[in-house]
Parts: C-alpha cells; sequence; structure tokens
C-alpha cells in the first residue's frame, strides 16, 4: 500500500507539473495574442522576434518564465530590455493552471486550510461516479475551462490596453465548450451498457441542462423539452441573423463610428488656434488618443434599435423552436403510477440535453449582457457595453453553463463597483470609464472557485429552508 500511494503522490505530483508547464506555454502564446492582434499583425507568422532588434529568437530564449529568467530580462542580441509583463503572464496562468488542476483533482474532498473548506471547491462533475463508465472521464470538461480562462487572460489583457476585445478570441471557448461538451457525453451515451444507468450517473453534468426524464414528467419535463427546442431555434436564428447581415439585408449597429470619429477630431483640430511660441494647439491630437471618445457618439439610441432587429430572428425562432419541441415530444399523457404527465417519446438523449444546456449558456449569457447595452444605451444616450462584452458571457455560457455566466454578470457588476470606489481617490484614468471586461473575467473565477460561498449566500439570501446546491 506505501509503494502504490508513494506512486500515486509522484504521479499527482508529475500532473501537477505539466497542469504548470502547459500553462506557461498558454501565457506565452498570450503574450503574442495580446502584442500582435491590436496591430493587426498574423499570430503565426513570422517567428517571435525582438522588436527593437528585429532578430529571430531562438527556442531557448521563448521558454515560458525561464527564458526571461535566462537572459536576465535583456535580448540576447542587443540587451534591450524584456518586459517584466511577459514572465509575468506566463507565471500567472501557470500557477492558475496548476491551482485549478490541484484543486480539483489532488486535494481530498474534507481537506481544509485556515478554516476554508477547500476539498468542497471542486463541482460536482469533478466527484461524481463517471469513472465506472469510463475512467478519467471529467478531464474533457477540465479541459474545456483551462480553454476558457486561457482566452479570458487575453482578453482581459487586450480589453484593458484597447477597450476592444477581439471576437475570435470568444470564438474559441465557445466552439471548445459546445464540441466538446456535447462529443463528451454523445461517446459516453454510446459506451454505456445500461441508457437509464448513464443517466442517474451524469444527472450533475458539468453545466446546467434541461434534464427531460420521463420517469419524472410532469411540468419538469415539458420545460425541459421547451427549452431544449428553445436552445435549438435560437442558435439557428444566430446563424440566420448573421447571414442576413452578411447579405446587408440587416445593417450593422455603429458602421458609421469611425466616420464620424474623424470629423469629429477634425473639427476639434479646426477649432483650436495655431500654435504659438509657447506650443499650444493641441488639443486636436489629445482628442484623437483619448480612448473614451466613443462616449461621445451621439447616435447611439438610433445604433440600439438596428440590433434589436438584429435579436429580432433569434428571439423569434427560439419561442417557436420551444414551441415545436414541445409538441413534438408528446403527445403529452397522465400516468397514474407516476402520478405525472410524461412525453410520448420518454427521456431526450444525454447528448441533445447537454448541446442544448451549452446553447442555452451561450444565448442567455449573451443575451443578460445585450439586454443590459440595448437598455443601457437607450437610457443614457451613449454606448452602455461593448459587443465584445457579450461574446465573452456567451463563451463563459457556453463553457459553464447559463447559470454560471448570470452569477458571473452580477459577480462581475460587484467587482466593478468595488473597484469604481477605490479610484475615486486616485483620479486620473483610473477614475475614468473603464472596460467591463476584465470584470466579468474576474467574475467567472470567481464563481468557479467561490461556488460553495455562492450557494450559501443564495440560501441565505432567498431564504431558503433545503441548501441551494447549484449545476
Amino acid at each position: 500500500m506505501e509503494r502504490f500511494e508513494l506512486l500515486m503522490l509522484l504521479y499527482q505530483g508529475a500532473m501537477v507539473l505539466w497542469a504548470a508547464a502547459f500553462g506557461g506555454c498558454v501565457g506565452s502564446l498570450i503574450n503574442v495574442l495580446a502584442y500582435r492582434m491590436p496591430l493587426g499583425l498574423s499570430v503565426v507568422s513570422p517567428p517571435s522576434r525582438c522588436p527593437k532588434c528585429d532578430t529571430k529568437l531562438a527556442w531557448n530564449d521563448n521558454v515560458p518564465v525561464l527564458g526571461w529568467l535566462w537572459l536576465k530580462g535583456k535580448c540576447r542580441y542587443c540587451k534591450d530590455p524584456i518586459s517584466f509583463e511577459y514572465p509575468a503572464v506566463e507565471l500567472f496562468v501557470a500557477m492558475l493552471f496548476a491551482l485549478l488542476y490541484t484543486l480539483w483533482y489532488v486535494v481530498p474532498e474534507d481537506a481544509s486550510l485556515l478554516g476554508i473548506a477547500i476539498g468542497e471547491i471542486r463541482p460536482e462533475w469533478a466527484t461524481n461516479d463517471i469513472g465506472k463508465v469510463w475512467p478519467g472521464d471529467t478531464f474533457p470538461e477540465f479541459l474545456v475551462l483551462l480553454a476558457l480562462f486561457g482566452s479570458l487572460v487575453a482578453m482581459t489583457i487586450i480589453d484593458a490596453r484597447t477597450y476592444t476585445i477581439p471576437l475570435v478570441l470568444a470564438w474559441v471557448p465557445t466552439v471548445v465548450g459546445i464540441v466538446v461538451h456535447t462529443g463528451h457525453a454523445a461517446y459516453l451515451e454510446l459506451i454505456a451498457d445500461d441508457l437509464w444507468r448513464s443517466r442517474a450517473v451524469f444527472q450533475s453534468w458539468a453545466i446546467a441542462t434541461p434534464w427531460t426524464d420521463a420517469g419524472r414528467g410532469g411540468p419538469s419535463a415539458q420545460l425541459g423539452w421547451w427549452w431544449i427546442g428553445a436552445s435549438l431555434g435560437g442558435a439557428v436564428g444566430v446563424g440566420l441573423s448573421a447571414f442576413l447581415l452578411r447579405l446587408g439585408a440587416l445593417k450593422h449597429s455603429f458602421a458609421d463610428y469611425e466616420e464620424w470619429e474623424a470629423k469629429a477630431i477634425a473639427e476639434a483640430k479646426a477649432a483650436i488656434p495655431a500654435p504659438d511660441a509657447e506650443g499650444g494647439g493641441d488639443g486636436g491630437d489629445d482628442l484623437a488618443s483619448d480612448p473614451h471618445l466613443w462616449i461621445q457618439y451621439p447616435h447611439a439610441r438610433r445604433e440600439m434599435f438596428r440590433e434589436i432587429a438584429y435579436l429580432a430572428p433569434i428571439i423569434a425562432l427560439g419561442s417557436a423552436g420551444g414551441w415545436l419541441a414541445h409538441r413534438l415530444a408528446g403527445p403529452w399523457s397522465y400516468d397514474p403510477g407516476l402520478l405525472d404527465t410524461i412525453p410520448a417519446v420518454g427521456a431526450a438523449p444525454l447528448w441533445l440535453t447537454v448541446l442544448s444546456g451549452t446553447l442555452m449558456g451561450y444565448l442567455i449569457g449573451g443575451g443578460v449582457i445585450w439586454a443590459v447595452r440595448i437598455l443601457g444605451s437607450l437610457a443614457a444616450g451613449k454606448e452602455a457595453m461593448g459587443l465584445g462584452d457579450v461574446h465573452l458571457l456567451a463563451a463563459i455560457g457556453a463553457c459553464l453553463g447559463w447559470i454560471d455566466a448570470v452569477l458571473t454578470f452580477f459577480v462581475a457588476c460587484f467587482v466593478g463597483a468595488i473597484w469604481g470606489v477605490a479610484a475615486i481617490p486616485l483620479k486620473g484614468k483610473l477614475a475614468r470609464a473603464l472596460p467591463f471586461g476584465p470584470y466579468l473575467a474576474v467574475g467567472a473565477l470567481v464563481v468557479v472557485l467561490g461556488k460553495p460561498l455562492v450557494e450559501q449566500g443564495l440560501t441565505l439570501l432567498l431564504r431558503s429552508e433545503m441548501p441551494i446546491d447549484l449545476p
């Protein structure tokens, strides 16, 4: 037994080191993305070079963290200083990935640290009896988590610098979440000896899903089938709206912003007297470099109606899909033995419920931000939130589910409020408008690592007699 325990200890230690090394490599990629994407450069070619002397870097110069330490923070060729931001990002992502792996797979369930039950941080999907179907089965869901947080770090850095979020950084975890969750569920259901046994094992999936168990029936089954249809219909609506936008039948919102910005800068320069001997007359240049110029755009309310037109097919097809799925699952009949109403088709396949769960997360997550964006812009007359934030929370929903996405939004608002109060005495740039993307990233991390505290808080807030147990 002692030898087995030693081997397990070595194995777990090696896996933690693997997670850290993998995180360091992801952090190195994030540095490339954060530097090149805002400049419109390819992230594939040319290979990494020194921005000062343009010399191609050797492979050992790019080793995460260790390469920077070996070079003593200077370029090997021109001796120009290398920003500390590079190893800091690599180290942060390495520690984050190692921490997540340790909490998910190494720390015992009853472990505590400084009175905090850290063993309870691990989600239910990492502890349920999935190993009966396939050992190590929760690892694909863990990789979805890593893909999400790697993308969130990249989006946070770029958003904090430029007030923009490259949409591809949100699309990647979205696709990963939908494909991996659904594909994994389909595989597990395919190899399960008994369908109902597999359903019992996977009732607590990694994300919230509209389970439609015919054995339970009743309103939960009816609502579950409605949500399956609504999520599929809404996804079709997203594709239709994007297609209509590409055809020109729908118009891009804020399509004339760059033209307005150029005109506003030109007018500002024309209104300022020519520079005198003391060097005056640079107000137009100050306006051009102001990252908050978008706040002054005067037609935000008008643009919101274009976005409402874009959302109309999504809402319409989502509603129609819910109604159609409920009809197709029927006829619904009352079962005296179950004392409940059941559908004729029985339970939905596991892969379908998981697919609808990821789509629900995507649609509801993005919908929460988009609703705030539209209502806030109509009320204030200026763009309330960026569309990048919509895609960011939609990606969180696709990977973590709609419940975690909604919780992330409220936690992000709380984090933003704290930062806003703390930044008041600092004045200057910190007291001005800040991008919401970093708050969403922090909110997602808080929700993932603090789910037990969130559940306890909701139990107290809602005065529930039973402890609230979120998926």
